[in-house]
């Protein structure tokens, strides 16, 4: 018998995931098993506006967890990483949890990487001068999303911002930095304002699409994306309207947020993502809202030039097909599927007043800083330079 060699993947390692609500009462446990002295990383409001996040520093010392708190403010800057790791080494922390956004989430990823080194974090990011290849250590560390965004619960990288000129948004990266746990409650997101729910949930959507339409993608990842755009599409509406206080609606989109987190660590991203590192480097532009408002330009830009190319059929299969689970329906029609998705993209743009990038004061002068630091090397089509001036110039 012949052994088919045509399908070949290898998959990154996951979290312990608990899913589901009321699994955040699982944290004391969870946490105490690796520990009693902890460093807990939130976002700035979570404690406050989340009736089911507040009590759990005092769950935390009940359970007898000498408890550190750091509050994060927005995405973390390399000074915010290597002042929390100054101060874990004063006095050593043996584990930490983040409970927030993906801002939050990532500040607690890269600062349990940082703990056992006494370099700077910005040795370890990518693409930074003198990198030095991280070695892997870290303190076990916890993961609580309260947003339904970025999926980095389930990755193994921390996104690092220095906003400004000569400014970057990259990753501190390695297979070791996947969180030891991840506890993901959809109680924790009923909370979500409208505003964020609909950008993390584009967040999320973009993630699911790029992983998918990705040319590395497996059929491993094409499995996770689509499983994560059924749940997705049922409830991305709802929870923006009559369904934000729907656990079960929360529980969709919890679920599509770690699926692009798991897709997106073992495809890669596209161009929306090489955008929201160029960009967002740039001007201080909160990550869900910039994935928000280039995506279906993006999407109409990456169909031209798939149509427009030798072998773009499989690619705009895929796009038709995200089409179909989205609007639960299909013309019959590739390309007609295709023009559907972007129609859908463009309502939400205007449903939920995504704004133009010009308002955090991007200009088409930009354009020549931005466009030649902007890779998009795992985007479904290859785009030149016109190719991204069209999207940004859309957006602008």
């Amino acid at each position: 018998m012949s052994i088919e060699r045509g399908l070949e993947f290898s998959v990154l390692p996951t979290p312990r995931i608990h899913f589901g609500a009321g699994t955040l009462s699982k944290l004391p446990s969870l946490a105490a098993a690796y520990g009693r002295r902890m460093l807990l990383v939130t976002g700035r409001q979570t404690l406050r506006r989340s009736p089911v996040a507040a009590s759990i520093p005092d769950e935390l010392r009940r359970a007898g967890i000498e408890c550190q708190c750091l509050e994060v403010e927005r995405e973390p800057s390399p000074e915010l990483i290597d002042e929390a790791a100054a101060l874990g080494r004063q006095k050593p922390f043996e584990v930490v949890v983040a409970i927030g956004g993906g801002s939050a989430v990532d500040a607690g990823k890269a600062i349990s990487a940082m703990l056992l080194q006494r370099e700077s974090v910005e040795r370890f990011i990518e693409g930074q001068p003198g990198f030095m290849p991280h070695d892997g250590r870290k303190v076990p560390f916890i993961a609580v999303p309260t947003t339904s965004g970025t999926g980095t619960e389930a990755t193994s990288n921390a996104v690092i911002s220095r906003v400004g000129p000569g400014g970057y948004k990259r990753s501190l990266r390695h297979p070791d930095f996947v969180p030891n746990e991840a506890i993901i409650d959809p109680e924790l997101m009923t909370s979500a304002p409208p505003e964020l729910t609909a950008s993390s949930g584009m967040d999320a959507f973009t993630q699911l699409l790029e992983a998918y339409l990705s040319p590395f993608a497996s059929p491993y990842t094409d499995a996770v994306s689509c499983s994560g755009l059924v749940h997705f599409s049922r409830s991305f509406e709802l929870a923006c309207g009559a369904g934000a206080l729907d656990v079960a609606v929360r529980a969709d989109m919890a679920y599509a947020a770690l699926m692009s987190g798991i897709a997106l660590s073992n495809a890669g991203l596209g161009i929306v993502h090489g955008f929201a590192s160029s960009v967002g480097g740039l001007f201080d532009i909160p990550h869900g809202t910039l994935c928000a408002t280039l995506l279906a330009e993006s999407t109409r830009e990456n169909i031209r030039q798939l149509r427009a190319s030798e072998g773009g059929e499989v690619a705009l299969q895929k796009f038709a097909n995200a089409s179909r689970i989205l609007t639960g329906s299909t013309t019959g029609n590739v390309m007609d599927d295709c023009n559907r998705l972007v129609d859908l993209l463009e309502e939400w743009q205007a449903r939920y007043a995504f704004p133009r990038l010009g308002k955090f004061g991007l200009r088409e002068a930009d354009f020549a800083t931005i466009i030649p630091a902007t890779r998009s090397k795992t985007n479904a089509a290859t785009l030149d330079e016109a190719a991204m001036r069209r999207i940004l110039k859309a957006r602008v």
